[in-house]
């Protein structure tokens, strides 16, 4: 009688050990990323390690994550997640949500390195920070350095991954930053916040900023002084982003008789392994119509 009993409080107890997550220990390792920005540096940290699955938890048209709110279908992938891989610095405003509902799941915070030193803005930290090469490179090492202690037995995997993806990644700077040296104008009107850290990089000025969160429309008077000071430019022109409407950059753009070239912050796109350069192909794109729109 008495092994029965011990018996079924063995198997009350593994039950109720169970519960609450549908995570089953299989012994692979699922890692969920917040947007676009962080698949594509948590894939090429990991490709082609076997037993590691990278979901990005986003559409692929979700852009920046400023006012995003989670759906069902996130909370249902980050159930079975063992890792959560986020930019940091504000952009994701639900992880309070997240760690209410998986306060055991481990999370990596890319920008959380004292590498990387945020631009501030109304006491408030710009999180746009892969968007300068060298901090999504400090990213890349952050995550990296993060899943070597979390998964070991990959460790050199990661390590060796790791130091292709920066190589890359410097080799992309170093070139980026040549390539514009010598331009005449180093002035740029952008559509939203998103490129304070490109501009610092590769040594230009943001004048101003359109909408300061996109699909805020500017005032009347932001409006104006936006057209004064593209005015005043000795090249009249404005950067949009084909994530968003261009509608006010249209509206100033008539007004000033600036041209209109598309620079792109690399928020959204399709999740797949095929676009592990996704990155540096679509940051060359943006000084290839930097060198063109300033020359």
């Amino acid at each position: 009688m008495k092994k029965i009993i011990c018996l079924a409080l063995i198997v009350l107890t593994s039950a109720l050990m169970g519960c609450g997550s549908d995570k089953k220990d299989d012994g692979n390792l699922k890692i969920v990323t917040s947007f676009y920005p962080m698949y594509l540096e948590v894939m090429n940290i990991t490709r082609g390690v076997e037993g590691v699955e990278v979901v990005n938890m986003t559409p692929p048209q979700t852009g920046c994550l400023h006012d995003y709110q989670l759906t069902p279908e996130d909370m249902k992938t980050l159930e079975t997640a063992d890792i959560f891989v986020i930019n940091g610095l504000g952009m994701e405003s639900f992880m309070d949500k997240v760690i209410e509902a998986r306060p055991n799941l481990k999370i990596i915070d890319a920008s959380d390195t004292p590498k990387i030193v945020p631009i501030m803005e109304e006491g408030t930290p710009n999180p746009h920070v892969w968007l300068s090469i060298t901090y999504a490179i400090e990213q890349v090492k952050n995550i990296s350095s993060k899943l070597c202690e979390l998964d070991p037995k990959h460790v050199d995997a990661y390590k060796r991954h790791t130091l292709d993806y920066v190589d890359e990644l410097t080799t992309l700077r170093d070139e980026l930053q040549l390539s514009l040296a010598l331009l005449p104008n180093k002035d740029i009107v952008t559509f939203h916040e998103a490129f304070p850290y490109l501009a610092k990089e590769l040594g230009l000025n943001v004048v101003a900023v359109i909408e300061r969160e996109p699909g805020t429309e500017p005032t009347p008077q932001e409006l104006a002084d936006t057209i004064d000071k593209i005015n005043a430019l000795p090249v009249k022109v404005i950067f949009t982003e084909p994530q968003y409407s261009p509608k006010a950059a249209e509206t100033i753009a008539r007004e000033t008789g600036a041209k209109l070239f598309e620079l792109d912050p690399i928020v959204t796109g399709e999740a797949k392994p095929e676009n592990l350069l996704d990155y540096v192909e679509r940051m060359l794109n943006n000084v290839v119509t930097l060198a063109k729109a300033l020359q």
